[in-house]
């Protein structure tokens, strides 16, 4: 009921394309943080095709600071929404959305329930992770834990330090007693473990995995 709900807030988001035709990808687009995902084959003979273009920053994003997920029909500026992004489409929808380093999602969803990721165009940033992932599995399985490794750590360093302040207030301490953290960080390791949490978080993003836990908490 939750999930529906949402969906039928972001659908009253959608605003009405212009028809103007979706640019290739182009090498600088890396830079600046483009996303191109598509769709295909979602007619009844297979010949609708879509493309959503992501911005998540610049003038194609939105005016309040929100990314902006533009859809293409055919090839062709369809509809426009800001993120999170749901676009119905035949027998489904197109949902989008942003996590705080990248997207975390970028799905078809059928009305039975039914997900498919959609296809991430092979000369995005996203499309160059997810094919090292196809052609070195090992090696990219291996990126990934050292990313959760480097995740549970900042994460658990930094919460362990953050507590004694926060159980630190005065009412806390006549209930509980004092709470004296056994972890003090020097800043400089302190900045290394956050930069190395923000990193493994956007290599994860760029295979569109996401943990409310570990990610929001980086």
């Amino acid at each position: 009921m939750f999930e529906e709900w949402k969906r039928q807030r972001a659908v009253k988001r959608i605003r009405q394309g212009d028809g103007r035709p979706l640019e290739p990808f182009r090498w600088w687009n890396l830079i600046t943080g483009r996303k191109l995902f598509f769709l295909y084959g979602t007619g009844r003979a297979g010949e609708v095709d879509y493309a959503v273009d992501v911005y998540l920053s610049g003038k194609q994003s939105d005016a309040d600071g929100y990314g902006k997920a533009h859809l293409y029909r055919d090839g062709r500026h369809s509809a426009e929404a800001r993120l999170p992004a749901v676009f119905p489409v035949e027998g489904g929808y197109i949902e989008m959305e942003a996590s705080m380093v990248g997207l975390k999602r970028a799905h078809y969803v059928a009305i039975d329930g039914d997900e498919i990721q959609l296809t991430a165009d092979p000369r995005s940033a996203v499309g160059r992770r997810l094919r090292f992932d196809r052609e070195h599995p090992i090696a990219s399985r291996s990126i990934g834990v050292v990313s959760i490794v480097a995740l549970v750590i900042g994460l658990g360093l930094n919460l362990l330090q953050l507590l004694e302040p926060i159980l630190g207030i005065p009412p806390i301490v006549e209930q509980f007693g004092r709470f004296d953290s056994p972890i003090h960080l020097p800043l400089w390791l302190n900045i290394a473990l956050g930069v190395a949490a923000g990193l493994a978080s956007a290599e994860r993003a760029l295979r569109l995995r996401y943990n409310w836990l570990l990610d929001a908490g980086s």
